[in-house]
């Protein structure tokens, strides 16, 4: 990446004591909230966590803020909501500073920002951005998304189909409204190599077909723009990797890079592997990790990041053709707009409450809440909000209140719990939360980037 110099293209004054910052984060797992504006935002509390979940490449400042294509300030006084937004997302997404000087903020950009100004509230503000990036992207009405059960939380890395088979018949037992059943990472036989199962997995097409016949969509987890180096596409096609990009230095206990779509035979490679999963039955796809394939790096053509990434989700739609799913996640949000159906808008859940490192830009049920609130302006508007799926065992710390925060919330609503093992308030919590998506979009409070999410359960507002 190419540094650009920072350049202030604005002042505003604020009341110290009541003034909020919005900072926006690049990708589905950046932390994201209001902060006042004496503070600091949150910073990676690891190396590696810059890449997977902070923007790559483009460290903050070591004070104050840095939105990703958008940020707002609400100058605590009574005026009007300031915002700083990315005018095109899908060919450039500039970084936005905000720093304290005295009593006034100074907004600086690496890129082109559009400026505006909101009457109202925080949340009416980016209300108004959600409809001006919508309408931009030639959007119509988002169309709901039904209930899913995902394997993940259940058996992780290690799902077999039986596993998928006993649960497919565990709905059907139990009478939940589980519309789609998604496979998630472990059927592959490395990451990179899609169309290879994992030993002892069974073949693709059979499971669709039993899952089909069963009157349900067939859902499948990919990373389609990571090749691990262990896989049978790294040996054979090194040349397909972006050069310098590193996505990871150790997932599924292997260096991880980035495929080249815009080498010819690697974006041919793509489409095929996606063309042969919708003909052996899946049409839902969840596709992870999404941020890799906006990094820079030496690329087969002279191509941006975002350049490169924006033609990869333009291939993945051309393969699953318009009537399949696309859900994104890890994905540079802006970028990704009139790209994807569904969208996850926060880090992981976990059965643990918080992650150990107290980081929310990784795995925890308050740090999903967190991200999931402060980025509820884009449900309805720009995609469905996938805010992560439902965990009802009895193992799950606080269960009840990532129950009750989802069924106020109303976007996408996926279970993933062996079904088989709830107990009776597990069930009666899933077949609560299991309905499709809401067709309006939602009106929460923001709340403090990061904060306990103390009123999680609030309902929005009618609309």
């Amino acid at each position: 990446m190419v540094a650009t110099a920072f350049v202030d293209v604005a002042e505003v004054a604020v009341d110290t004591a009541r003034a909020g910052v919005y900072e926006h984060g690049w990708q589905s797992w950046s932390p994201v909230g209001r902060y006042p504006v004496t503070a600091t935002s949150l910073r990676p509390l690891r190396p590696q966590w810059q890449t997977l979940a902070f923007r790559p490449g483009k460290p903050a400042p070591d004070r104050g803020f840095q939105g990703e294509g958008l940020l707002a300030v609400d100058p605590g006084d009574g005026g009007a909501v300031r915002t700083w937004l990315a005018p095109e997302p899908r060919r450039e997404v500039a970084s936005i500073r905000a720093r304290l000087e005295g009593d006034r903020l100074v907004v600086s950009a690496d890129g082109a920002v559009r400026h505006g100004e909101h009457d109202g509230s925080l949340e009416d503000a980016l209300a108004e951005v959600g409809t001006t990036l919508a309408t931009a992207a030639g959007l119509g009405a988002v169309p709901s998304l039904g209930p899913a059960w995902c394997s993940w939380y259940c058996y992780w890395g290690d799902v077999t189909e039986a596993d998928v088979l006993a649960n497919l018949a565990a709905a059907d037992r139990l009478g939940l409204d589980i519309r789609t059943v998604q496979v998630d990472d472990g059927h592959q036989a490395g990451i990179g190599d899609w169309l290879q199962r994992s030993p002892g997995f069974g073949p693709l097409d059979r499971l669709g077909a039993r899952i089909r016949d069963s009157g349900r969509q067939a859902g499948l987890w990919t990373a389609p723009f990571l090749v691990g180096m262990r896989s049978r596409l790294a040996a054979e096609h090194p040349d397909w990797l972006v050069g310098g990009a590193i996505a990871a230095e150790d997932l599924w206990g292997q260096q991880v890079r980035v495929l080249d779509v815009t080498h010819p035979d690697a974006a041919e490679h793509l489409s095929t592997v996606f063309r042969t999963l919708v003909e052996q039955g899946f049409d839902y796809h969840k596709v992870d990790f999404l941020f890799a394939g906006a990094m820079d790096g030496a690329r087969h053509a002279d191509a941006t990041g975002i350049d490169a990434y924006v033609e990869g989700l333009r291939l993945l739609r051309d393969a699953i053709g318009p009537a399949g799913t696309l859900l994104g996640c890890g994905a540079p949000l802006l970028p990704s707009i009139g790209a994807v159906d569904a969208m996850r808008v926060g880090p992981d859940i976990d059965p643990a409450y918080d992650h150990e490192s107290g980081d929310i830009s990784q795995p925890s049920q308050r740090g999903a809440v967190a991200a999931s609130r402060a980025r509820a302006w884009m449900h309805a508007r720009l995609w469905v909000n996938d805010p992560d799926c439902l965990l009802a065992r009895p193992q799950v710390e606080r269960r009840d209140d990532w129950g009750a925060f989802l069924d106020a919330y109303g976007a996408l609503a996926v279970s993933s719990d062996p079904l088989d093992e709830l107990d009776d308030t597990g069930l009666e919590l899933t077949r609560r939360i299991l309905r499709p998506s809401g067709l309006h979009p939602l009106d929460w409070t923001v709340g403090s980037a990061g904060g306990p999410p103390e009123v999680a359960a609030e309902p929005p507002a009618a609309g």
